[in-house]
């Protein structure tokens, strides 16, 4: 079937007719006739949004799950002890609630890491690959299966069992969080092993912590580089990155844009746990992007974290994470809006369709006039479209007192 976008705006600021014929964007221009015709008068046309890394399981613990030192070690230490009484229903009943979420702010592609370990085995990842089964059609969902540490040494036999395990179960990608690892370097050695041996990318919890000994993130690099890993390996966090000095911090960058990393930056869930034993000049705790982004690394961004132990707040809108980047890491609206839609899909080793003829279809309307105000105002206003077709439509209603409104006669009008 056809679908017409009458009258949208697009990214660079023009207004046409964009007709999607199936999956695909078939023309775009000027008084195009044909299919069913939606009016899209005042709202701006971008590609879908992409979230590179959640956390499903974890999703709306928040008044679950005490973290009484608001710190990552105490949002770890209330989760270890929470997950294993958790059982399957409960886990995918709130991931799909988070998922719900997601799409109707226009996500249309998600990466989300599971915990598996000790107390809680492979539930969390049967729970989410259900997810994933369940909503495939509106929205693609990659499992990272986050190993429990460590992984190296007789105490991490267990974990890297199964690990493995998990890979051959139907997860997609391996994680680990090699810096809290007795030896980092052989986590990531053999992290990089198993999923080599199942043929799978990487996607790794890297320093996210302010001290900067030991850089994880130069070691994975390293590791890439020395192994010729060639499956595609993702950096999250790398929080002291952004500690170090300048210099050094692009040497760093520049290493790991020869390994070919891509680094997710994410921003709410690090300004939320990082710098608290800080009383003044608290860092933002943020990787660093200026130096990442002059070294040539591809540089995505996510929201991490949806009202759990770890972020006590989160909505589920990547525009929320552009608006982040830029009041905190000073990206401009394009660079942002890219962090979280083509940055994104490079670093899920997707396609980028983009806005053209031919492209596919993934795509994102939302009430504004331009990137800058759609990032900054939000607008719940939103049209969601996957392949061609329209999977989610929210329209939002403003009962506002006349004194507000152009009626003048005394009742609530709409606005």
């Amino acid at each position: 079937m056809s679908l017409l976008l009458r009258n949208v705006t697009l990214p660079e600021g023009n207004q046409a007719d964009v007709l999607l014929d199936g999956a695909l964007i078939s023309r775009i221009g000027q008084g195009i006739q044909g299919g069913r015709v939606l009016d899209l008068s005042g709202y701006l046309l971008l590609p879908s949004l992409a979230e590179p890394h959640a956390h499903l399981d974890k999703a709306f613990t928040a008044d679950l799950v005490p973290n009484p030192s608001g710190d990552l070690g105490g949002a770890i230490k209330g989760w270890i002890e929470h997950r294993t009484g958790l059982t399957v229903e409960d886990i995918y009943g709130r991931a799909m609630s988070a998922v719900r979420k997601y799409v109707a702010h226009g996500v249309t592609t998600l990466r989300t890491h599971v915990d598996i370990g000790p107390g809680l085995g492979l539930r969390a990842l049967e729970a989410i690959s259900a997810v994933r089964a369940s909503v495939a059609a509106v929205c693609e969902i990659q499992i990272v299966a986050f190993s429990a540490t460590p992984l190296s040494g007789a105490a991490g036999a267990a974990n890297r069992d199964l690990l493995a395990q998990a890979l051959a179960e139907g997860a997609d990608v391996a994680g680990a969080c090699p810096g809290l690892d007795p030896d980092p370097r052989k986590a990531i050695d053999l992290c990089l092993d198993i999923a080599a041996g199942h043929g799978k990318p990487v996607d790794m919890h890297i320093d996210e912590w302010l001290h900067v000994e030991p850089s994880t993130m130069e070691l994975l690099a390293d590791a890439v580089i020395a192994t010729g890993f060639e499956h595609g390996v993702t950096a999250s966090h790398c929080v002291s990155l952004g500690m170090l000095p300048a210099e050094h911090a692009l040497r760093v960058s520049r290493k790991a844009a020869a390994a070919r990393l891509s680094v997710i930056c994410l921003p709410q869930t690090n300004l939320y746990l990082q710098g608290r034993d800080h009383a003044t000049a608290t860092p933002r705790g943020l990787t660093a992007v200026k130096a990442l982004r002059e070294a040539g690394v591809n540089i995505a961004a996510g929201a991490d974290n949806m009202q759990d132990p770890f972020n006590l707040l989160g909505r589920g809108d990547p525009l929320e994470t552009a608006a982040l980047l830029m009041a905190a890491a000073h990206q401009s609206a394009a660079q942002a809006l890219a962090s979280v839609t083509d940055c994104a899909r490079q670093a899920l080793g997707l396609p980028v369709p983009g806005i053209a003829a031919g492209a596919r279809a993934d795509l994102l309307a939302i009430k504004a006039g331009s990137v800058r105000e759609a990032i900054a105002s939000a607008d719940t206003n939103r049209v969601v479209i996957r392949a061609g077709r329209l999977v989610a439509r929210t329209d939002t209603r403003h009962d506002l007192a006349d004194e507000l409104t152009d009626k003048g006669d005394g009742h609530l009008g709409r606005h």
